[in-house]
């Protein structure tokens, strides 16, 4: 019997031009590439970790690189780059199971017409690697002309140093590699490439200049409907990994080369077909639903690898020219949203998140004293090179919006209790939740109620930051009892400080016994309908009382129409409504609040839904996908994960949205073990169970 889950849905193949919608976005966690429709023109690049002076706002954000797949065509010396009016059939289709991009067009010159199909993966075992298949056939006898290309077209920066040649050698190790660096020498990348043809094609490799682009050019003459086949693999290193990067660039593609397309193509379907061995499937529902549940899936365990040097952006890797995306920064919607389902799906990529904010801990350390602070503070929007404060502007939100630090704490306990690791959790998570411990306790004020939180906004960004922000408190409260339990796990002696703030912590509750977003909180008031207090229920497992938790959901999950539309929290709105009891809501809810965030072309989650959206449309947007399957790991499950046995993290009974039978995810890693994770509807608790 083949124990093998089912494949994964892919999307629908679309034809023609984008129009108005993004290109398609391929990754592996190092290397993130946004592919045109005609795969050989230059789309943008992101490398984990490449920063560079933002070419409007001047902050550090990061940076696009060459672009290492391009390539062109003519028949008869007529390049298709000189006439792209005469291309036309053009074709996408996306391979989820296998993470591969699969692309067609025609060329046509006069009466004759090239048949193209381009194929391109970014490979997960060799995760400095990028490769392209180009497979050109002609209706009728004719001269080709192919060129590979790494184009440095559109880019701010410059060309450091660039070699055909492979100094002390006989013979080059690959066809060329660049030094790149970007604006204002805040990151270098290297970039090498290697090119392959059939044997009868005439090869040359362009000279250009010092500073340009590298081009490897093959001629050949084509039979009618006999195919020509061209591959391209490039390598891409930071500088972040390599102090040489483009040195260290040619020996990775040198390696590549060496294995081959064919083995490394085999090798990156084998990595796939066991992250999907984890495919989160959805009995009962709707085909569009579970398709939206896969590709959420692969553009978060796509943009997150063990190789990764600076977390990944609340975009991924994702960029294009219309829209900011953040600049690259790290978020705090990375932490909580899209950290814990990886967790339990890729703990080593997960890992390789968190090293980035342990290498931030003297830039939190820091934030923390110019702010007044004791601790750790993490900054707003983390730069990806330095790991500082690189909000944009008077970085208004950095001001004010003080929780993110908290959500830092919390996926550095998640992930010790979820994986055992005795040395991770006295080596990196004790020192983060510490300091972020200490930060809380100096961040309230005592008053005659309690410990406040004055002046600090949570997720509803409004003007005047309001007094005792709910979620705020709610994941403070969180962090303050994990720490105490770390220190006595570690027996460490933990501040009185700890325990006085968490037992006298205030929390505003209205006199109808609903938890109250902040003090003075009237649901007409601008942001009103934001249910960051339900976010401190879910997914911060605040211990109110059950009158107290049923209240506050109904409160707040009556005001979904006014908040559906904006990004990130919607997300959750099912599992707040299935927590309620209410089925039917629960399934409206993932309509609207993930379904309906929804383009189409290759399913890219965007940030708003185009009903709601004042800008161009950009996706994927991690927070809204991410937060979506957090809210299946762990919500719909009522898994609480802590450093008790894991039989016993199933805490809740099981409310699906109606028609919902189960969700089932087939292999999750728990305390360094396989495990299945079942979660039927109206069943006492779910099912974890190892194998």
């Amino acid at each position: 019997m083949d124990d093998r889950p089912a494949p994964p849905l892919n999307p629908e193949p679309v034809f023609g031009p984008r129009d108005g919608d993004l290109p398609a976005y391929l990754c592996n966690g190092l290397i993130g590439l946004r592919v045109r429709e005609v795969p050989l023109f230059p789309g943008m690049v992101l490398l984990n970790g490449l920063a560079g002076a933002h070419p409007e706002r001047g902050i550090e954000a990061a940076a696009a690189a060459p672009y290492p797949l391009c390539g062109d065509l003519a028949i008869d010396d007529v390049w298709m780059s000189e006439q792209p009016w005469a291309i036309n059939d053009l074709r996408q289709s996306y391979d989820f199971a296998n993470a591969e991009l699969h692309s067609a067009f025609t060329y046509q010159v006069g009466t004759r017409r090239l048949s193209v199909e381009v194929v391109a993966f970014a490979s997960r075992t060799a995760p400095s690697i990028v490769a392209q298949e180009v497979r050109v056939t002609a209706d009728g006898p004719c001269s080709l002309k192919f060129r590979a290309v790494v184009s440095i077209a559109a880019l701010t920066g410059r060309v450091l140093r660039r070699q055909t040649d492979t100094p002390g050698e006989p013979e080059p190790a690959c066809d060329g590699s660049l030094l790149w660096e970007t604006a204002e020498a805040l990151g270098q990348c290297g970039l090498a490439i290697v090119t392959e043809a059939p044997a009868a094609a005439r090869r040359q490799v362009l000279a250009w200049c010092d500073a340009g682009p590298l081009c490897t050019e093959y001629g050949i003459r084509l039979a009618s409907g006999r195919p020509a086949r061209f591959r391209q693999v490039a390598a891409m290193v930071p500088s972040v990994l390599h102090a040489r990067p483009d040195e260290e660039a040619v020996r990775r593609v040198a390696r590549a080369s060496r294995d081959g397309f064919d083995v490394l193509r085999r090798c990156n379907r084998a990595a796939w077909a066991e992250i999907w061995e984890g495919r989160i499937v959805i009995v009962g529902a709707k085909s569009r639903h579970q398709a939206l549940v896969d590709a959420a899936f692969y553009y978060l365990n796509a943009s997150a690898h063990p190789a990764s040097p600076a977390s990944t952006s609340i975009f991924g890797l994702a960029t294009w020219r219309d829209y900011h995306y953040y600049y690259g920064h790290v978020m705090w919607d990375v932490d909580a949203f899209c950290v814990p389902p990886l967790i339990l799906m890729q703990p080593d990529a997960a890992r390789a998140m968190l090293a980035f904010r342990s290498r931030g801990r003297s830039a939190a350390a820091a934030n923390a004293r110019l702010s007044n602070r004791k601790g750790l503070q993490y900054p707003w929007e983390a730069a990806p090179g330095t790991g500082q404060e690189a909000a944009p502007g008077a970085g208004d939100a950095a001001h004010h919006e003080d929780h993110v630090s908290l959500h830092v704490a919390r996926a550095f306990s998640l992930f010790a209790d979820a994986t055992g690791d005795q040395k991770f959790l006295e080596e990196e998570a004790w020192p983060v939740l510490s300091g972020v411990a200490d930060w809380f306790v100096s961040r309230v004020s005592r008053t005659g109620r309690g410990f406040e939180l004055l002046r600090s906004m949570g997720p509803a960004e409004v003007p005047s930051p309001p007094d005792n922000d709910a979620f705020s408190l709610m994941a403070g409260a969180d962090i303050l009892r994990r720490a105490l339990r770390v220190a006595e796990r570690l027996r460490k002696t933990a501040p009185k400080a700890w325990t006085a703030v968490l037992t006298e912590l205030y929390l505003p509750v209205r006199s109808d016994g609903v938890i109250a977003a902040h003090d003075g909180y009237d649901r007409r008031e601008e942001k009103g309908a934001t249910p960051s207090p339900l976010a401190g229920l879910f997914p911060y497992d605040y211990p109110a009382s059950p009158a107290m938790s049923r209240k506050t959901l109904s409160f707040y999950l009556k005001l979904w129409p006014d908040y559906v539309g904006s990004p990130m929290l919607p997300a959750l709105y099912c599992v707040w409504a299935a927590m309620a009891g209410d089925r039917d809501l629960a399934l409206k809810l993932f309509e609207e609040g993930f379904a309906a965030y929804d383009r189409p072309r290759f399913h890219q989650c965007l940030e708003y839904r185009l009903d709601h959206a004042d800008g161009p449309p950009a996706g994927p947007f991690f927070a809204n996908l991410g937060g979506m399957l957090l809210g299946l790991c762990y919500g719909l499950t009522g898994l609480v994960v802590d450093d008790g046995e894991p039989d016993s993290w199933a805490r809740r009974p099981v409310t699906l949205p109606a028609g919902w039978q189960a969700v089932r995810i087939g292999r999750l890693q728990v305390r360094g073990r396989s495990a299945r994770l079942v979660a039927r509807q109206g069943a006492e608790r779910a099912e974890l169970s190892f194998f």
